[in-house]
This record gives C-alpha cells, structure tokens and sequence, in this order.
C-alpha cells in the first residue's frame, strides 16, 4: 500500500514538473549562458518573439565559404617617381572631359532642369483648378447681375405706373414715390457702377493668371527642349581607370573620388566611387548612407541593377564627394568573386561616434544562388553581427540574427529564414529594404532613415525595429547616421 502512494506521489511530481516546463516561453535560456539582470526577456525585433515550437524556425544555411587563397595582388611595390604633369601620359576614357553618358540604372549624377519641369507641371495644375473656381465665380456673378437689371427694369415700368396715378392718390402717392425713387436711384447706382467695376476686377484677374499660365506653359516647352539631351555633370571623369579601385590606385589614382572602372573586358565600364585615403586605400565604395536622400525600400530588380547617386561635386573639379547608392548586386558578384575580398563596413551616430567592422573575406554568389553571404575573419570595433548574431540575445533568438549564409532578400523576392513563402513573416517587408536577412536582423544597413538617431515602435511602420541599425553598438531602437561598405581585393600587406 505504501509502495502504491509514493509510486503516486512521484508521478504527481513528474506531471508538474512537466506542466511548468510547458509554460515557460522560448527564452529559456540554453546551459552556460548568461540571463540577463531581472529575469525579464529581452526582445529588441519588435512585435516578432520566439516562443519553442512556434515559429518554423530552421538554422542558419550553410552556404559556400568566402572565396580565399592568394590573389592577384601582392604587396604594393613602392611609389614611383612623380612625373611632372605635362610628361603623363594619358589614357583617353569615353567619359573623359564631362561625363555625358550618365547611366541610368546607378541614377542620374547631376543636376538637371528636369526637377523644376516636375515642379511647374505641380504648379500649372494648381492654377488651372485656381482659374476654375475663379470662373464659377464670375459665371455666378453674371448670373446675379442679370437677375438685378431684371429687377430694375420691373421697377422702372412700376415707376412710371405709379407716376400716372399720382394725381389720384394724393400725399399717400407722393411720398411712396418719393422712397421708391430714392431705391430705385440706389439700386441703379449699385448696378451701374459697383456690379461693372467688381466684374472688371476679376476679369483684370483672369487675365493675370491667364498670362502665367502661358509663361509656366512656355517654361515647360523650353525644359521639354532641355530634357532631350542625356544629363551631364560638371565634374569630369579622371582619367585614370582599372578593373577597381586597388587597381586605379595602384594606376596612380590617389584622390578618393568617382572613378571609371571595367572588372570586365566584355562588358561596359560603370562609374563608382573609390576611397583611397582609408586603410592606405584601393577600396571601392558598394553601400552608402548619409542622409536618407535615397529610397532604399527597393524592388529585387532595383538591388540587382544599382540605384542612388555615386557621387557629386561641392564646387571642386572632381565628384569628390560619394552620395547615396548601392552599387547593384551582380557588380558586386562579379568583384568579389573575383579573387579574395575583405570588405569594411564604417558606421557614425548622431553624437559623432565612429565605429567599424571589417571581415577579411568577404564574397557574394550569383542571382541563381540569391546572391548568397559569406564571409570570415572579423576584427573591429562595432561587433561582429554577420557572424555572431545580436549579443544581447541569447539562444536561438541569437542565431536568429546571424547573417552569414544568408541569401538576399527584397519585399518582392522573400528568401529569408522566416518561414519563406508566407507575406504575413517577410523581413524585407517590415525592415524597409533590400538585406541578408535571417529572422531577422542584427544589422539593417538598408533600412529606414530616422533623423536624430533613437525611434520607437509606434515611428516604424511596422511596429518593429525597421531603422539603419547595427545592434551590437547601438541596439535595435537606435538608428545610425551614416553607414557604408566598401570592398577591395585582399592581399598580405
């Protein structure tokens, strides 16, 4: 019998045992890590936690390593003597003496009159539904002082019926028609004078704006003429050139600035912009960010090709200074498969804080592969995001956020690892751009610009951490200033 009862009294023990381990959501943290102070569960995505079993979680792909072994470069030989300048010789680019063949895939590179045909086409709308309204008025207008000479007119004929009786009617007579004279000489000089002259005046306006619409109407013939011609800017391309930036540099292209660049003999040259200035130079600038003057909330076929503004000029000879852009993704494709690749990533908050990560390998597969991350050899000061996941997660919730094996996602091509396929649990949708995302991020460097740093759920749009973030420097709520990548052929220096 005693036997029977503490057989009970254990099964009893197991079953609650059970039942309070069933309550406890994902963030149970694994063996040997640390909780956080408090017990509470930290969740730094937004409105996306983790509870075990509920998410179809699957774990990172493994993907190809980064491209590795020795390159084509060796330690930079030592510079050679300056020539004097009017004994260099010169290679003639296509793009040389002013750059007229902007393309129009990495956006246009110059200011043009087009912005100021959008904004007198704006404007030419809003007078013409001005010009409406003013003429339903003076429709009403006419149509009022028609009714009123009617009304005089009526008077007029009274006026004249009551004069012929006046002998009849006496005193009563009189002064009737002495306030019916004096009425009708008000209501005649009303007519005559106040109705013209309110009439001209709108018509005197009318006319004014009948003549600006003529002028924005010519403005426009004269922009359209103007439109004609590919855009130019007013900084020329150098005339240095190489398959990339290490390669300009080593050229003797030491100003950091927009370049002509062919990585390929069978296929066009592009412009971009190269840093030779950081690190001793030669990289080539694939990702900026610096004032949220760039849409990054891009279709999978914008992320391919490139978009944004490579560079511009603040009154030098040269575009000196890089503006917002991602270089496209089949560029960086073919750079980084190339030979090996590091790439370093340079990040600034408001307060004027610099951090960076660099990863000395650093490579990108093709479309068929979704454009697949991988990368290796991390050292900075900003965290190691792509292959350490967020550090103030824990568990899965962790490797969650580790981008590395990860293919390239849009809002219109979803190759996350949030269960693919469901629009409902899409990263790129609800953390504005185009990114390796997991499930989600870690690190957001295309997402959405908030102006002064710190945002919160109810800014985003999504209720989820949807800024330029780097979360192991400036957690998910935090969204940074400015943010670049920049990728060069690695070599042992």
């Amino acid at each position: 019998m005693m036997s029977t009862r503490r057989f009970a009294a254990v099964l009893l023990l197991c079953a609650c045992v059970h039942m309070t381990q069933a309550d406890i959501e994902y963030d149970d943290y694994e063996a040997g890590e640390k909780v956080p102070e408090g017990g509470t569960e930290v969740d730094p995505r937004g409105h996306r936690p983790v509870s075990r079993g509920g998410g179809g979680y699957t774990a990172p792909r493994q993907g190809p390593p980064p491209v590795s072994g020795r390159g084509s470069y060796r330690v930079r030989p030592t510079a050679a003597p300056l020539v004097p300048k009017g004994e260099q010789e010169k290679d003639v680019q296509p793009d040389a003496g002013g750059c007229t063949h902007a393309s129009v895939q990495m956006g246009l590179l110059c200011p043009t009159g087009c912005e100021l045909k959008t904004a007198l086409l704006k404007q030419e709308s809003n007078v013409r539904r001005e010009v409406q309204k003013l003429k339903r008025e003076v429709d009403e207008l006419s149509r009022s002082s028609n009714t009123v000479v009617t009304y005089v007119v009526d008077m007029s004929n009274n006026l004249r019926e009551r004069q012929q009786v006046r002998n009849e009617n006496g005193n009563t007579v009189t002064e009737y028609t002495g306030e019916l004279e004096e009425q009708h000489a008000y209501v005649k000089e009303v007519v005559d004078s106040g109705f013209p002259s309110n009439i001209r005046l709108l018509q005197s306006v009318l006319e004014k704006m009948r003549q600006k619409i003529q002028k924005v109407e010519k403005a426009i013939l004269a922009q359209r003429d103007e439109c004609k011609e590919p855009c130019s800017v007013s900084c020329p391309i150098p005339v240095v050139s190489g398959k990339e930036c290490e390669d300009i540099f080593r050229r003797g292209g030491r100003d950091s600035q927009m370049y002509l660049i062919k990585p390929d003999s069978f296929l066009p040259a592009y412009k971009t912009f190269c840093d030779q200035t950081t690190q001793n130079g030669g990289w080539l600038l694939i990702h900026n960010r610096m004032d949220g003057s760039v849409d990054f909330g891009r279709r999978w076929d914008d992320y391919r090709r490139g978009f944004g503004n490579v560079a511009f000029s603040v009154g030098k000879s040269q575009c000196q200074t890089p503006g917002e852009y991602w270089l496209g993704n089949d560029r960086i494709s073919q750079l980084t498969k190339m030979g090996p690749t590091e790439v370093l990533l340079e990040m600034q908050d408001w307060s004027g804080g610099k951090v960076f990560a660099q990863y000395r390998q650093f490579t990108v597969q093709g479309e068929a592969s979704n454009y697949q991350l991988a990368v290796s050899g991390y050292s900075g000061t900003a965290g190691n995001t792509f292959l350490d996941g967020a550090n103030e997660l824990f568990g899965e919730n962790r490797t969650m956020t580790i981008h590395n094996g990860m293919m390239f996602s849009t809002y219109d091509r979803d190759n996350d690892n949030w269960i693919p396929g469901d629009p409902t649990k899409q990263c790129s949708r609800e953390d504005g751009g185009g990114w390796w995302y997991n499930r989600c991020h870690s690190a957001n460097p295309n997402g959405r610009y908030y102006w002064g740093g710190a945002y919160t759920r109810n800014m985003a749009k999504h209720g989820t951490d949807d800024g330029m973030v780097w979360m192991n420097w400036k957690g998910s709520w935090y969204s940074l200033k400015t943010m670049s990548m920049k990728i060069r052929p690695f070599f042992e220096e």
